[in-house]
């Protein structure tokens, strides 16, 4: 660009009136230049040629930008849809989840897995954003879903998909997991490796804290990870999510943080999982305000209904792609208590 304003100097010199023509031109549509130029010089000419050159290489990255742009949009509907299912009935239970990327394609994910006559529920943060975690994640979740048909241990489905993750000492991802299995006897065990603790809130407003696990993945071929355990009665909402929940940051640079994601929970206790999702998803963002999220946000409720039923439905998805942004009424927790975890 440089050596194109060293031309236009030096013609203007020579031809100012023809270059004058030209660089009116140019700042219109290059174009429109006429072919040839009339009464230039060869200098005046060539560097026509140059700028109608430049001008057909901006098209060129034009279309390259406006296909990757569609790829990558395709690629980010594919990934949606691998996380389905985004609403779940069970049993007696219901499952609901969203993930807000950063990017296009999100490093979070989540996955609903049927498990014989158990639930495997995966919440999952892969480190880095846009296309890097992104492309890692297909690979992820059939590590995580062969493993949890291998094993019926928490800890064991996440270690195996930990030394898998070893393996390659060269490239591989770090990511966070929480990994649960849930029973037909109610009986939630889970493995909670790297995220922040998901939230367990009675119907009496305690919280409890699932922190059984271990590290993230991919780091240590050898990391030793535990598994917890708890009993859900009939109103138990348990509230998985990854760390960009909390780290959201607002307009004043403040930090959502655990303990008003922690009011907010109790907030929403009593409510379906399909709406605490929505409620907690407004409180989040309407926290933020104009602010952008730094990091991927996911929330994933797990909720066993007040009135028993029976009957099991089929899953179904549903698009929360847009929830309200409304924000719950926090009120402070009743009690907030950290009970004792099981082992296996």
């Amino acid at each position: 660009m440089m050596g194109l304003v060293d031309q236009m100097l030096r013609l203007r010199a020579t031809a100012p009136d023809a270059l004058e023509r030209m660089a009116e031109t140019f700042l219109g549509q290059p174009s429109d230049l006429p072919l040839p130029l009339p009464n230039l010089p060869p200098a005046a000419t060539d560097l026509a040629d140059q700028v109608r050159l430049l001008n057909d290489q901006l098209s060129a990255l034009r279309r390259d930008h406006a296909m990757l742009q569609q790829a990558i949009f395709e690629a980010a509907q594919i990934q949606r849809r691998l996380c389905a299912p985004r609403e779940l009935n069970w049993n007696n239970y219901e499952v609901a989840g969203e993930i807000f990327p950063v990017r296009h394609l999100s490093g979070d994910f989540f996955k609903v897995l049927h498990l014989g006559s158990s639930l495997g529920i995966v919440l999952g943060d892969i480190a880095g954003k846009g296309l890097t975690a992104g492309i890692w994640q297909t690979h992820l979740m059939a590590l995580i879903e062969r493993a949890a048909r291998l094993h019926s241990d928490p800890a064991n489905v996440v270690a195996e998909v930990n030394r898998e993750l070893c393996r390659d000492a060269v490239e591989r991802p770090i990511m966070a997991l929480f990994y649960a299995r849930l029973d037909g006897n109610n009986n939630l065990v889970y493995c909670n490796a790297g995220l922040p603790a998901p939230l367990l809130v009675r119907p009496d407003k305690a919280l409890q804290q699932l922190e059984q696990g271990g590290p993230m993945l991919g780091a240590l071929p050898e990391a030793a990870f535990q598994t917890g355990a708890v009993t859900l009665h009939p109103g138990d909402m348990v509230v998985a999510y990854s760390d960009g929940v909390t780290e959201c940051r607002n307009i004043q640079d403040f930090e959502f943080e655990s303990e008003r994601l922690a009011r907010a929970v109790t907030a929403v206790s009593g409510v379906s999982a399909s709406k605490a999702l929505f409620s907690l998803l407004g409180t989040v963002l309407d926290f933020a305000d104009s602010c952008s999220p730094n990091d991927d946000l996911t929330l994933l409720v797990i909720r066993r209904r007040d009135t028993l039923r029976t009957e099991q439905r089929a899953s179904r998805s549903r698009d929360y792609s847009a929830p309200p942004r409304q924000q719950a009424s926090v009120s402070p927790p009743k009690v907030v208590a950290r009970r004792g975890h099981g082992s296996k």
